[in-house]
């Protein structure tokens, strides 16, 4: 799917991965943050760490009568405040993408998928 907007100099079209590429760069950048996690937990519990190429593998974007709605999976690190991590994230990627792309996005749902030690 894709979002298309016109405008007096002719069609704009953004796919929802591209919208999930940029969400999961933003979110890798925050303090805190270890990486983006995929969507689905392995079976013995643990979260797979997704490599730059594969971050929209760890980002839903919705289409919702609001705005769009992005749900984020997220591995942090150990020894932060989980609470202020999130709702870090939930501002930055609501402000850059909302400045970047011109869009409104209506909700931000974070998911920490698990904890990890930095270094």
């Amino acid at each position: 799917m894709s979002i298309e907007r016109s405008t007096q100099l002719g069609n704009i079209n953004i796919s929802h991965e591209a919208i999930a590429s940029l969400a999961g760069g933003v979110v890798t950048e925050c303090y805190g943050v270890v990486g983006m996690a995929s969507q689905k937990v392995l079976k013995d519990g643990i979260a797979e760490l997704l490599r730059k190429e594969n971050y929209s593998k760890g980002v839903i974007v919705r289409e919702s009568n609001q705005g769009l709605e992005l749900d984020l999976y997220i591995i942090i690190g150990f020894g932060v405040k989980i609470s202020e991590v999130v709702n870090e994230v939930q501002k930055k990627c609501k402000y850059v993408l909302e400045k970047s792309l011109d869009l409104k996005f209506s909700g931000i749902n974070v998911y920490v998928q698990g904890v990890r030690m930095i270094g």
